[in-house]
């Protein structure tokens, strides 16, 4: 299968909370497609060290920038957009990566959901208006990639901030994608990452040993270059214990709740455990 036109080398992908996780990933394996790269982290200290090890990668002096910005901030993306193209001249590929937990429940610390929806949302929404206008001018193929969640499809309870905010990210490239659609002769794609559960820094702070269950970041980035290429929108990751087939009959029963009107979450409802389990298993 080719690759997405955009995946081409001597293009320029910007990568924001690339520091770590599927951004330092997405940002090697693009390194190895001949790709310049441009790096995006709120934090200075692995910043520095993801792109030291990118020129490594790229075997190039040239090819890599990295920016220390807060994607809260839409001052700072804006300065990120044109440091990409006072650097390079073009964007093919922007992945809108970072991304924060902590917010929890809904009756949570208001600063901490405040907090992870300026990171995860607005940094999502910052990045779409920065960038996309000139993207789709620059008249070449290009692609915009949001890193969403399954958690902002199902919404399972304990983390409603987290939740929230990757609801939001589904709904904001849904709508993009269907403007991109509709304008005339344009060659920018728009794509939802759904990343299954991925060994990262974010899921597992504390280090040690990738759990059997977990997919790797370098998987993850795997299969989004291999359904961004095959023309897919959402890339709906598995795992090495969830499959696409459960992870469908789970998000259709989410969306049954409303049209059989079952309480909501119904999933984790007791007098609803096994029609779940049946349905499941049907």
């Amino acid at each position: 299968m080719p690759l997405h036109p955009a995946l081409q080398s001597g293009r320029v992908a910007v990568i924001t909370g690339a520091a770590s996780g599927i951004g330092l990933a997405a940002a090697e394996r693009f390194a190895r497609l001949g790709m310049k790269i441009v790096l995006a982290d709120v934090n200075a200290g692995a910043l520095e060290a993801a792109a030291t090890r990118l020129t490594a990668v790229a075997g190039r002096n040239d090819g890599v920038r990295a920016f220390v910005i807060d994607v809260g901030n839409p001052l700072e993306v804006e300065r990120l957009r044109d440091s990409a193209y006072d650097a390079f001249g073009e964007v093919a590929v922007l992945m809108n990566n970072a991304g924060v937990e902590g917010g929890g429940g809904v009756l949570g610390d208001l600063a901490k959901w405040r907090r992870l929806i300026d990171v995860n949302l607005w940094g999502v929404i910052h990045g779409v208006n920065a960038f996309a206008p000139t993207m789709i001018k620059q008249g070449l193929p290009a692609a915009i990639v949001n890193t969403g969640s399954k958690q902002g499809i199902t919404c399972p309870p304990g983390n409603t901030a987290y939740n929230v905010s990757k609801a939001g990210v589904k709904v904001v490239i849904e709508a993009l994608a269907h403007e991109l659609r509709n304008i005339e002769a344009c060659k920018v794609t728009a794509h939802l990452l759904i990343p299954g559960f991925t060994f990262t820094g974010m899921t597992r702070p504390g280090g040690g040993e990738k759990p059997a269950g977990a997919w790797t970041a370098d998987q993850v980035v795997e299969f989004l270059i291999e359904r961004m290429s095959a023309g897919d929108f959402y890339v709906l990751c598995p795992d090495n214990e969830v499959t696409r087939e459960v992870d469908a009959k789970r998000i259709l029963w989410a969306a049954g709740d409303i049209v059989e009107n079952r309480p909501p979450l119904s999933r984790w409802h007791p007098d609803y455990t096994a029609a779940f389990a049946e349905f499941a298993k049907s």
